[in-house]
């Protein structure tokens, strides 16, 4: 059972206070509580966990201080929706709204490897109004002598040319909890020139002690990538780790399902998705077209494969698009093939804008009467 608070409910206020003396002595329920950030306001939820089935939801509702009660089910209780169409469902970071109405393209190197490169990267998005990026620096790799990442080395210099060319946030894998105080620790030495976007890999999805040390940490905001070789279920109760953890601020990325039935991608594109995850939770949703496609092929109109698939992905309602560019591909350290040119990066991004433009045009059809 979830415990929506009026907006204008003070912590401390008697009102507050009353409500809170009465939850606490509910039988057989632990209570958690979390500040959910909305585009306008911040949002308290109390978390009613254990024997609710019997309490009686008009007397919580009858609380000075409750807007409204919620019922939920047993998964993603804390990132589900529960069948409450107006859970708010985003939330802001370093001067960016993420939620399922926004988009936004993180376009930038899988894997960083010079500073040249990260900068002409970083250049070109500023160029063409960008604010966001991934930039990887913890790489988990299939084989143990591939290349792994520059790691910490790499961090401050990447943060600082991201605050020189006015990108807010980086979207960044950690496979470890030490990375994130690595990440920490390089913020504050520049100065905290920009904000990052914790990202769990597809191989950590069910990582259930990393998931924990990241849901604890409050910070930074987390992309999830759904398991390649699980259900979206067993997914998305994945990532409700982290929010039973204190972090509810989480995007959901489609990446793509490994199967030969892909063939000649490198994964099944399963971006069919993108609807079903914004139904059954609240959390933004993210594609990923360059590990799904695993290549830049050109379909026979012209137009890229990875380009079509996050065209689809966004036309279906995604709300993000992580995707790989490189100014040298044959250059890359790490998925030099599957990697964007520089000159292809404002037709794809021009291609994203059309495509999220299509998916608005077709909610006004079907909400209208």
């Amino acid at each position: 059972m979830i415990v929506i608070l009026n907006s204008t409910t003070q912590k401390g206020s008697p009102e507050y206070d009353i409500a809170m003396k009465y939850l606490n002595l509910l039988p057989n329920v632990e209570i958690m509580e979390h500040q959910v950030q909305g585009a306008e306001q911040t949002l308290t939820e109390i978390y009613l966990l254990g024997d609710t089935h019997k309490l009686d939801q008009e007397s919580i509702e009858s609380l000075e201080a409750v807007e409204r009660v919620i019922r939920i089910s047993e998964e993603y209780r804390i990132l589900g929706r529960h069948k409450d169409q107006n859970r708010t469902t985003g939330f802001d970071y370093n001067g960016v709204h993420f939620s399922q109405q926004t988009s936004h393209v993180f376009a930038g190197l899988c894997a960083v490897d010079t500073p040249e490169h990260v900068e002409i990267m970083m250049k070109a998005l500023q160029s063409h109004g960008q604010q966001c990026t991934r930039m990887g620096a913890y790489k988990p790799r299939t084989n143990p002598y591939s290349f792994q990442g520059h790691g910490k080395d790499c961090l401050p210099w990447v943060f600082e040319l991201a605050g020189k060319y006015g990108i807010k946030v980086v979207a960044m894998e950690v496979t470890h909890e030490s990375q994130i105080i690595e990440i920490n620790d390089a913020l504050e030495q520049t100065g905290h020139p920009t904000g990052v976007m914790l990202q769990i890999g597809t191989r950590n999805t069910q990582n259930f002690e990393l998931l924990k040390s990241v849901g604890r940490q409050r910070t930074f905001p987390v992309l999830f990538k759904r398991g390649y070789g699980v259900t979206l279920n067993e997914s998305l109760n994945a990532a409700e780790y982290l929010a039973s953890e204190g972090t509810s601020n989480v995007i959901f990325c489609l990446r793509g399902m490994k199967s030969s039935a892909g063939a000649p991608h490198r994964n099944m594109v399963d971006f069919g998705q993108v609807p079903i995850v914004k139904r059954l939770t609240r959390m933004p949703v993210c594609v990923d077209p360059s590990h799904s496609v695993g290549t830049r092929e050109l379909s026979s109109d012209g137009i890229l494969d990875v380009a079509h698939v996050a065209s689809q992905g966004l036309v279906a309602g995604a709300n993000m698009v992580l995707v790989d560019f490189h100014p040298e591909p044959t250059k890359a350290l790490v998925d030099g093939p599957q990697a964007l040119l520089m000159d292809e990066l404002p037709r794809f991004l021009d291609d994203m804008a059309a495509s999220h433009e299509f998916y608005q045009k077709r909610l006004k059809i079907w909400q209208e009467n």
